[in-house]
């Protein structure tokens, strides 16, 4: 079997697109005073409860609730598709070819940052014109932001400003981890280090010996973030094409346990793994024609993921006056364009050179 059929480069783009409108949207809707908060970070049983008495009363917002409560849930997919390209590229494309440590590790880097810099500073010029946008930044913030390590500083929920930005810190670490621990290794080591984190997450939680802010805190960093990143470099080495009934089964059955999931503490720590299985099962039931529109916005994902922040500080004011939906469809309208703008502005600032 052809390893590209497991995720076909068609699939992938759609699959980028599908998650990064999660991400946005999500992005936007949590902001919303009235919106039902998610649990990403911490575990609170009270806000799935809170979904589903929306659901249950088909409340008028309810589209904007499922986005804020669910669609940060895109963040899994993309880690997914980080670790199965990862291997592709360095252990079966490039499988004669040793890449070293730290050319890697730099390449990695400069990529992320050509792609963070202009919007880091777009987003802070628009905070410091706002009077009440976030004027907390200090020089050792910004530098741990340029240099990636602000995740694993303490209080992330207030330092890391636009929050979405985590994800490139997030983003360097399990490089660095692929690279010093996964790289061309058994996948028993791939499998122990996802466990070693779900015990971390579970032995810093409130339900063992911890508490919600040191949960907060490990996730924020590859700790949670290994479940989506190991499956996709589990995937990409043993995965293996199903029937079309294997894969509708799939979809509903991680449907439900996304939902259902989310009630508890332990079963939550692994309902990223049933959203990365339901969207990858559910994308091989589609026919191409069918992905194109979530292809072309996976196209523009990266530039997306950056202009948003901005984007949202700017606009946001319109749904909070009560035109909450007019405001997120100009929101989305404007995130487009300026994402397209954005990618052609790239090509002006040169790649770094490829190992």
């Amino acid at each position: 079997m052809n390893k590209q059929q497991l995720l076909s480069i068609a699939e992938s783009k759609a699959l980028r697109g599908i998650a990064i409108l999660g991400i946005i949207l999500h992005n936007y809707c949590h902001f919303l005073g009235f919106a039902v908060k998610e649990n990403e970070y911490t575990f609170d049983a009270e806000k799935p409860m809170m979904m589903l008495d929306r659901l249950c009363s088909l409340n008028h917002y309810l589209f904007v609730h499922i986005l804020s409560f669910f669609g940060h849930y895109g963040v899994p997919v993309f880690l997914f598709i980080s670790g199965f390209g990862l291997v592709m590229k360095y252990e079966y494309k490039n499988k004669d070819k040793e890449t070293r440590i730290l050319p890697f590790v730099w390449y990695n880097y400069a990529k992320l940052l050509r792609l963070m810099f202009l919007g880091y500073i777009a987003f802070a010029v628009v905070s410091y014109l706002d009077p009440h946008g976030y004027h907390g930044y200090t020089v050792g913030r910004v530098v741990a932001q340029l240099f990636m390590y602000i995740n694993i500083l303490p209080d992330p929920d207030h330092i890391i400003k636009p929050g979405p930005y985590w994800y490139f810190g997030l983003t360097l670490q399990l490089y660095i981890v692929y690279r010093l621990l996964l790289y061309r290794r058994k996948s028993a080591y791939t499998i122990a280090l996802i466990a070693v984190c779900w015990i971390l997450q579970t032995v810093f939680s409130p339900e063992m010996y911890g508490s919600w802010d040191s949960l907060n805190r490990i996730r924020y960093n590859f700790i949670g973030g290994m479940l989506p990143f190991g499956m996709g470099m589990l995937y990409a080495r043993h995965g293996r094409l199903l029937p079309k009934g294997a894969y509708a089964a799939l979809a509903v059955v991680s449907a439900a346990v996304v939902f259902w999931g989310s009630f508890n503490f332990h079963s939550w720590l692994w309902v990223p793994a049933f959203i990365v299985i339901g969207a990858v099962s559910t994308f091989k039931l589609l026919p191409e024609w069918a992905l194109k529109p979530c292809m072309w916005t996976g196209v523009i994902s990266s530039s997306l993921f950056v202009v948003h922040p901005v984007l949202r500080e700017i606009i946001i004011p319109m749904s909070r006056r009560g035109q909450v939906f007019t405001g997120i469809v100009v929101y989305l309208v404007a995130s487009v364009l300026c994402a397209w703008l954005f990618m052609k502005l790239l090509k002006f600032i040169p790649k770094p050179k490829s190992i």
